[in-house]
């Protein structure tokens, strides 16, 4: 049953209601007799019994890692939000215990809604390790200790975790070199730490390792406390920043002209009040506020200095790492390599439709999320044996129809022979064909 949540999940996802029709009327999958959605819900509740979700994740990730042969020398972690369609978030419990499904900063853009946070930490080929889920109002800076707990029992030898800036505080990067492990965290670059700001103002060449990437690489500090830097450059970034940057200083001249006009034409106190609103809008707005500057008089203005500034940002992004023997490119490369893990979040939001979620108990919730994520397994798997896309995959796979003919002499189940691309997709992922004749019962 839970092999049937997992296929519907990959290939025709639905409610758990549905799901459980889809297996019992439009799929085979022997073995598997009639099912409703009771049985669904018993198999997700044996599912995240006890301990057994992460005893579930560990035996299934090492029985991939066996099967391609993985090596886990960088895991690339992140964070993603997922919400539910409803008015209010789950109330507090007799205990005073917070509330699983909890309004908090939504990935989505949807912060009037109720969430939950989900964690994910694939490989450098983007199988996915494990999937954790905590309340909608988590905070990303308190989650990489649990991480790392979690994780420290895998047996996974020496494996530099691969963070966004977003985890990159100086408690958790500390936590994560305990036990001998390393990191590779982005860096802010603006308002970032003062070790930050010292290492992109350091001169220096940069080295050419792709077509469009370059790195330098500097050291802050000395003795234990030193750290380690690499500053990437993108050239064609760059100059789709100044590009931007341009047309976003015509739109500042021009908003401010029009202030200056409004302002003009000022002739009583609810007028003034609309152009002060107007101004401020501006000040605080996230893109075009940035360049600017208020006098003492209330005034906007363009900061020649904040746009020189930016100018020296152009196409770069910082990253440090703790990890002594990893070159400045390997650093580079294997942080660009984190964008595995947002493609995870992104399959399990389209392909394997994580949203929405109709379950509103906690572990149903968790149960849910661990079937995506062994929908998502599947699915890279399937990719990475086959060397196919999961839509041609599907597509091809799901051409294989069984059946069935009746006549006077009895009845006679038979599967549609596989397409040639097919039959090469089952033979790379090593999954037997069908049977030509699945069943014959005379009359």
């Amino acid at each position: 049953m839970l092999f049937a949540l997992v296929a519907n999940r990959c290939l025709e996802p639905a409610s758990k209601l549905a799901a459980a029709e889809w297996a019992t009327k439009d799929a085979s999958i022997p073995g598997l007799g009639a099912m409703d959605d009771d049985h669904a819900y018993r198999a997700m509740d044996l599912l995240v019994a006890a301990d057994a979700q992460a005893e579930v994740q560990e035996a299934v990730f090492f029985a991939t890692a066996d099967l391609l042969n993985l090596e886990v020398d960088l895991l690339f972690f992140d964070t993603t939000s997922t919400y539910f369609e409803r008015d209010e978030p789950d109330p507090v419990g007799e205990e005073e215990q917070p509330a699983f499904r909890a309004y908090g900063h939504s990935k989505d853009h949807r912060p009037d809604l109720p969430q939950v946070i989900i964690g994910l930490a694939v490989t450098r080929e983007g199988i996915p390790v494990r999937v954790w889920v905590w309340p909608g109002n988590t905070n990303d800076m308190s989650v990489l200790a649990e991480v790392k707990d979690d994780l420290r029992g895998w047996r996974l030898g020496r494996v530099v975790t691969v963070v966004d800036r977003g985890f990159s505080a100086k408690e958790n990067l500390r936590y994560l070199t305990r036990a001998g492990g390393h990191w590779i965290a982005g860096e802010r670059m603006r308002n970032g730490s003062a070790e930050a700001q010292a290492a992109l103002s350091r001169p220096g060449r940069y080295q050419q390792v792709r077509e469009n990437l370059r790195v330098k690489e500097v050291r802050v500090g000395d003795g234990e406390a030193a750290r380690r830097f690499i500053i990437c450059h993108n050239p064609a970034e760059a100059e789709r920043d100044q590009a931007l940057r341009a047309d976003t200083i015509t739109r500042l001249k021009a908003e401010l002209a029009q202030i200056a006009a409004t302002r003009a034409k000022a002739t009583d106190d609810k007028s003034a009040e609309v152009h002060r609103r107007a101004e401020c809008a501006l000040r605080d707005h996230r893109s075009l506020g940035r360049y600017l500057r208020q006098t003492q008089a209330g005034r906007l203005l363009i900061d020649a200095k904040k746009i020189k500034a930016e100018e020296r940002l152009d196409g770069k992004y910082l990253l440090s790492t703790s990890d002594p023997d990893l070159s400045a490119e390997d650093v580079a490369l294997g942080y660009k390599n984190l964008l595995e893990a947002e493609r995870g979040f992104r399959d399990m939001k389209s392909t394997l439709e994580l949203r929405p979620v109709f379950h509103r108990l906690e572990h149903r919730i968790r149960a849910h999320v661990l079937i995506c994520w062994l929908g998502l397994l599947l699915i890279r798997v399937a990719e990475r044996q086959s060397g196919q896309t999961w839509r041609r995959i599907a597509l091809e796979l799901q051409r294989l129809q069984l059946i069935t003919l009746t006549g006077p002499d009895g009845t006679v189940e038979q599967t549609t022979p596989p397409s040639p691309l097919a039959t090469q997709i089952l033979a790379a992922v090593k999954v037997a064909a069908p049977p030509r004749i699945a069943a014959i019962q005379p009359a």
